[in-house]
């Protein structure tokens, strides 16, 4: 997947539902959020993101622009940061093999 930034990133949610099973998946997705989070607020803020991906090694792939946009594609009540059901829907929506073949 194709990201303004021109990173591309590989899909491998299809196949980790695949071999997780739905439940797994979900849970995995919630522990992202746990993890992506500020444990003070229950949300993904743009200081507790970038805190993190600076801990996965990612702070030199994602500058304060990407994490900018990341947030405000995802947030939907337009707070400026992510609760859990706004990222698992931003998760899910960019990984198009996920709804290939769903009605």
């Amino acid at each position: 997947m194709e990201v303004e930034t021109g990173l591309v990133f590989e899909d491998n949610f299809p196949s980790m539902v695949a071999q997780m099973g739905v439940d797994a998946f979900m849970e995995e997705l919630c522990a992202g959020f746990t993890m992506l989070m500020d444990v003070n607020i229950g949300l993904i803020t743009f200081e507790s993101l970038k805190k993190n991906i600076a801990v996965l090694g990612l702070h030199d792939v994602l500058g304060d622009d990407e994490i900018l946009c990341m947030l405000s594609e995802g947030d939907l009540d337009g707070d400026g940061a992510l609760n859990q059901m706004e990222f698992c829907v931003l998760m899910l929506d960019l990984s198009p093999g996920l709804m290939k073949g769903r009605t």
